[in-house]
């Protein structure tokens, strides 16, 4: 009878690529300490979101995989928010610290973030704008300039799967799963799982509702191959 023990076999470890990553991650955060230092000390004497701003445009001229780790590396540090899965793309600007970015978001080119909440799985095209809500600069008091007028800020959501288009503008909450046109300028909440589009955005229809057919041509009034029209 055989006595000895037996042993388990190891299981399997974490794969090349998630030890690739973790390194690249590690090494992003030390490639960002300088920025890390001046953003601090920046942000002891002009507050959290000015010293955001300044460090953000730097940050944003890093182009490639490098630019991609050292942005999300420093965000992580300084954002309300920032899930370890973002990703950030070339020349984008934040200036409200208390933006989060959840997980597998995706900002494009260019983008300017103010005080906004990405879900999960969001997609933002190049040249997104979210400007902290639509009261940011009050106007009503004909007597005084608009700058003085003050204005309130808030965070705008952009629900979990939802997918931005290029160039979009965002004052309000836009639901989940909800696809809003590129150039739409989004004024007012939109609901889950819609198309929205235009200026200000409306609801074009439900997303998994099928577009009306187009109309068929009368008999007679398309030419048929070989015909003259």
């Amino acid at each position: 009878m055989d006595t000895a023990p037996h042993r388990v076999p190891p299981g399997p470890g974490p794969s090349p690529r998630r030890v690739a990553k973790a390194v690249l991650r590690a090494a992003a955060l030390v490639g960002v300490l300088p920025v890390l230092v001046g953003y601090w000390l920046n942000a002891a004497c002009l507050g959290r979101n000015r010293a955001l701003e300044s460090a953000s445009q730097l940050l944003s001229l890093l182009p490639g995989v490098s630019g991609q780790y050292l942005r999300r590396a420093f965000l992580q540090q300084v954002l309300a928010r920032c899930h370890p899965s973002a990703l950030v793309e070339f020349g984008t600007l934040f200036s409200q610290a208390g933006a989060v970015l959840e997980e597998n978001v995706y900002v494009g080119p260019r983008c300017q973030l103010g005080l906004v909440r990405l879900e999960r799985d969001v997609l933002l095209a190049s040249g997104v704008q979210v400007p902290s809500g639509g009261k940011t600069h009050y106007f009503d008091d004909p007597t005084k300039p608009i700058r003085e007028q003050g204005g309130e800020r808030r965070v705008v959501t952009v629900g979990a799967g939802a997918w931005i288009g290029t160039g979009a503008i965002l004052l309000a909450d836009v639901g989940a799963g909800t696809v809003v046109a590129a150039g739409a300028v989004v004024t007012r909440p939109l609901p889950e799982n819609v198309i929205a589009g235009g200026v200000p955005a409306r609801v074009i229809r439900h997303r998994f509702e099928k577009p009306a057919a187009l109309p068929q041509e009368p008999a007679g009034l398309v030419a048929e191959p070989g015909e003259d029209p």
